[in-house]
């Protein structure tokens, strides 16, 4: 390992915000002393920046500089720390926010004695996890009834640009039955900085709260600290604590536009439309962190995945699709039924759950499915039945009760609703529901008026 009170000034080359030195090689066959991730300091007359390794060829080190290299020329000194990026860990960092380098931005005390802990450790061992069981609630039907979400689970959100993401990661945020929440967020603009900010405080979420925050207009390199800085705080929470936390991230995309930035600078060869050719391994790492742990808590993973052109075969969403069990789709301001997927519901339905639970979800999601086809014989000038009739009506109370973003509901209040929308529409006979069920949860007194 490179001595700390060393200073390199072998400066060689600048591209960028990238620099690359030559280390001296120990001996015939070695690398420089010098490790993959390990933190350095440019000084340069006053100024002083932050770099991290992120390539060593034999002799050849590569670091990307947080602040840029303006006011850095080949004269600088490097100093090598001997550790990769640390994070603080403690219980004074709940409520608080923190940049990319992992400093505290929102003028709060001070943490500087409180302990820290690396970041991009390795996964969790398997003999360590447990298989998933439990259910986060969230109070948004489309997810509790649908699709739950399970923890330990690791799923994204598939989107565009301009659909309203970041309000429904928020609302699960401020909503979602978690002991903590560790928010990521990628190349955020300060609005929506804010309005994060704002919705764990306004909800009372922001006391159970951490952030890491990079916004756009800094560092790219720290863009590809921050999963990690949260997942490191996460994983601690979980194991030495026994906590049930919920990770937020938002958007993988942008984490992987700088992963391929970051990549191409570094002369690496690009593969699949510009995107280096371990996308698969660098997401799998991030995502596999989430873990039921048999002697502690649990992380969850929830994410924002953009999807460029609404294109799902692009290369995040593609090789994300692969890594996580599920997805939640939002277009057109909703949750597509159809779209999106828990793996793991079926651990959590009727076991956590009330027993109409399945029979509910299963039937619900065929009369709309009934509805959205009747819909296209509507558009095609078909003459429709009595029952197609009676799909449209069901189908137009399901998108405005359940489909809506802005609906909150707790699970047994959304089940008692979904009786109560099939009740007005269908007769018990039409539903095809297990009797005992239907003498259990139908409403005997219910009309067929539409609400």
């Amino acid at each position: 390992m490179a001595s700390t009170n060393t200073a390199y000034r072998s400066v060689t080359e600048l591209v960028g915000d990238i620099i690359r030195l030559r280390v001296p090689v120990p001996g015939p066959g070695k690398t420089a002393e010098v490790r993959l991730n390990d933190l350095a300091t440019l000084r340069q007359d006053d100024i002083v920046r932050l770099a991290q390794v992120i390539d060593i060829r034999d002799d050849l080190v590569s670091l990307q500089v947080f602040d840029g290299c303006k006011g850095i020329s080949t004269d600088a000194e490097v100093f090598f720390l001997g550790h990769p990026m640390e994070v603080t860990f403690s219980d004074n960092i709940l409520g608080r926010v923190f940049d990319g380098k992992g400093n505290p931005t929102d003028n709060g005390p001070s943490l500087q004695f409180d302990p820290k802990t690396e970041i991009g450790g390795p996964t969790v061992n398997p003999m360590r996890r447990v298989l998933a069981s439990r259910m986060i609630r969230t109070n948004v039907p489309m997810i509790d009834v649908f699709n739950c979400l399970v923890e330990s689970q690791k799923i994204p959100i598939f989107s565009v640009a301009g659909e309203p993401f970041n309000t429904f990661l928020a609302r699960i945020g401020s909503q979602a039955d978690a002991d903590i929440v560790v928010f990521a967020g990628l190349g955020l603009g300060f609005d929506d900085f804010y309005f994060f900010r704002k919705s764990f405080e306004d909800s009372g979420a922001f006391a159970r709260t951490v952030m890491f925050v990079n916004q756009a207009s800094d560092s790219v390199v720290e863009r590809l600290l921050v999963p990690d800085m949260a997942l490191a705080v996460a994983e601690r929470f979980a194991v030495e604590e026994g906590k049930r936390v919920l990770v937020l991230m938002t958007d993988m995309t942008a984490y992987a536009d700088a992963l391929k930035e970051i990549g191409i600078a570094n002369d690496r060869v690009p593969s699949n439309r510009g995107y280096l050719g371990d996308l698969y391994s660098q997401l799998a790492r991030r995502y596999e962190k989430a873990c039921d742990y048999a002697r502690g808590g649990s992380v969850t993973i929830l994410t924002v995945t953009t999807m460029p052109g609404n294109d799902v075969s692009h290369p995040v969403p593609d090789n994300t699709g692969y890594i996580t069990e599920g997805q939640f789709y939002l277009h057109n301001g909703e949750i597509d039924p159809f779209g999106s997927l828990s793996r793991l519901k079926q651990q959590v339905i009727g076991k956590q759950t009330r027993d109409d639970h399945s029979q509910v979800m299963n039937t619900m999601i065929r009369l709309y499915s009934g509805a959205e086809e009747a819909r296209q014989k509507q558009a095609m000038a078909f003459e429709l039945s009595d029952y197609d009739e009676q799909l449209l009506t069901f189908g137009d109370l399901f998108r405005k009760h359940f489909m809506q973003l802005d609906v909150d509901l707790p699970l047994e209040k959304a089940l008692d609703l979904g009786w109560e929308l099939m009740a007005r529409c269908f007769s018990p006979e039409q539903l095809l529901m297990k009797s005992e069920l239907i003498q259990k949860y139908y409403p005997q007194s219910a009309h067929k008026d539409a609400v």
